[in-house]
């Protein structure tokens, strides 16, 4: 790892969005403060619906916080935290199409998460199994975070000071809600949710009476009997924009970021947040992902990448590197990104070391690695670029790792110890890659009478060079044989090149790919496809 130490100024010079995200918040707290700073823990936040498992926005939406913490941490040396609150008090609403024994769950919908059974039978509920599952998620990429349950929270009394206040503003808070819901809507709407005594649901009826002072309501249960009940200790949840208002209050949230489809939603939970006193944390609205169409990514549509699909390419540092590119613009989410990504991974890398040693402290706060490792970059890096490795794997037809290694060795006989290790990874992935997306998009034709020139031109040329000549030789060699057959454009060239002898429309820069697959093994495709 490398680290450096920045200066005050450096830091405030920084311009990364974390650390603009980090100016706000601070921005934010001298307002609060007043110039009196508290010892306390600032606290960043994100949430998360335990009625499915955790995907790639739930990532997203922390490693993102993430950024901005460390960034925070850098810029002020105050000690932070950051919660992941499970709404799992919330009901469940409908059975999710994608576990196992969905009729077990059928009897039990609008009951809280934490009082449906667990399909899978391998926790006390479904929520819980969902939040171990989360839990594990986060800390397979090691996030420095604490849990905390909603049902936990409200029934532990985290929460009734909230729900006390909550009261006391009932009125406030209406008045905020029911202008943006439909008229049906606002004759049942409360932002207090009971649940029933008798069935344990989470019920959307509207409160009959409210006792601020006493802290109790009355709604009518399911059978029909009027039920008075505490707001405390678990008896009443909040309903959705209410109860995000009523988190930031109970926990003292100071930063918080959400999709842009929640853009709505937090303008009112802040509104209601202000009515109850309070003042809303920083934050922005991230745009959220498309896919290779244009059209926004939806796991009911299937439309999009899993976790576990990206790791089984690239490593979640590149992931991660896709997070912390242009947060405020919808980007496209697809397959086809993922080479381009890890080699960005491994250049931006290379560049921040560059910009250590050259003493350029404000591009090395600003490149993207900084945030991702939070200083702490990888110094040793793979000796061939991923899409190389792409290459490799595609002309050489192997998925054999040690015939792979050889041909890096080959070609950086130099490469240290930590250099192959940082390789090691990229072996799995690039053949996972060829395997289920490039194999069988290989498609060869035929060298039209030009193009055969241009080949039989190129595979002399090697033989001439043999296998020692420098990279640059090759690629010198490559270029000779287009312009030897007057290619006016010699991209014209290159593509024939390819899809005559890699079968595909696009491909590797050729000094490199010779000098890593060998001259000799270049001009047996060479021969193998003159002879198609």
């Amino acid at each position: 790892m490398s680290d450096f130490t920045p200066t005050a100024d450096d830091l405030k010079t920084a311009r990364a969005w974390p650390f603009e995200e980090a100016k706000a918040l601070v921005k934010r707290l001298a307002r609060l403060e007043k110039g009196k700073p508290s010892d306390r823990p600032i606290r960043f936040e994100t949430g998360y619906g335990p009625s499915g498992l955790p995907h790639i926005g739930t990532f997203g939406e922390v490693a993102r916080t993430t950024m901005v913490r460390r960034a925070f941490e850098a810029l002020t040396g105050r000690p932070t935290e950051l919660i992941c609150v499970s709404d799992d008090m919330d009901g469940l609403r409908k059975v999710p199409d994608n576990i196992p024994n969905k009729e077990m769950l059928e009897p039990h919908l609008q009951k809280p998460l934490t009082a449906v059974p667990d399909p899978f039978g391998t926790h006390e509920s479904f929520a819980a199994h969902n939040n171990a599952r989360l839990k594990v998620f986060l800390d397979q990429f090691g996030f420095d975070y604490d849990f905390l349950s909603a049902t936990d929270a409200y029934k532990s009394g985290q929460y009734d000071g909230a729900l006390l206040r909550m009261l006391e503003v009932y009125a406030d808070v209406m008045n905020i809600i029911l202008p943006t819901i439909g008229e049906d809507r606002r004759q049942t709407y409360s932002p207090i949710l009971p649940v029933s005594p008798t069935t344990g649901r989470v019920l959307y009826v509207p409160m009959l009476e409210i006792d601020a002072k006493a802290g109790t309501v009355v709604f009518e249960d399911e059978n029909g009997e009027k039920v008075k009940t505490s707001v405390t200790g678990g008896a009443v949840k909040l309903q959705w924009k209410a109860d995000w208002a009523g988190r930031w209050f109970a926990l003292g949230v100071d930063y918080e970021m959400a999709g842009e489809d929640l853009t709505e939603s937090i303008k009112l939970s802040s509104k209601i947040l202000r009515a109850m006193g309070g003042e809303p944390p920083a934050g922005f609205n991230y745009q959220l992902f498309l896919d290779e169409k244009g059209q926004k990514i939806s796991k009911s549509k299937g439309n999009g990448i899993s976790i576990d699909e990206w790791l089984r390419y690239a490593s979640p540092d590149s992931l991660s590197l896709y997070m912390f590119q242009s947060p405020r613009k919808a980007k496209k989410l697809y397959f086809d990104i993922i080479p381009k990504t890890a080699d960005e991974y491994w250049s931006f890398v290379a560049r921040y070391h560059q910009q250590v040693a050259e003493g350029n402290a404000k591009k090395a706060l600003d490149n993207p690695v900084w945030h991702l490792h939070g200083g702490s970059v990888p110094s040793a890096q793979p000796p061939v670029t991923f899409s190389l490795l792409l290459n490799l794997v595609n002309a050489s037809g192997t998925s054999q790792a040690d015939v792979l290694r050889g041909f890096v060795r080959k070609y950086r006989p130099d490469a240290s110890d930590a250099e192959m290790q940082a390789l090691e990874p990229m072996l799995g992935f690039a053949v996972h890659y060829y395997e289920d997306f490039l194999k069988d998009k290989k498609s060869y034709r035929a060298a039209d009478a030009r193009e055969q020139k241009a080949l039989i031109h190129l595979r002399d040329a090697l033989l001439a060079l043999g296998e020692d000549a420098e990279e640059g030789d090759y690629q010198t060699a490559v270029f000779d044989a287009g312009k030897a057959q007057d290619y006016e454009n010699i991209r014209e060239w290159f593509t024939g090149l390819y899809e005559t002898v890699f079968g595909q429309s696009e491909g590797p820069r050729m000094g490199a790919f010779i000098k890593v697959y060998g001259a000799e093994g270049m001009v047996k495709l060479i021969d193998e496809a003159l002879a198609r």
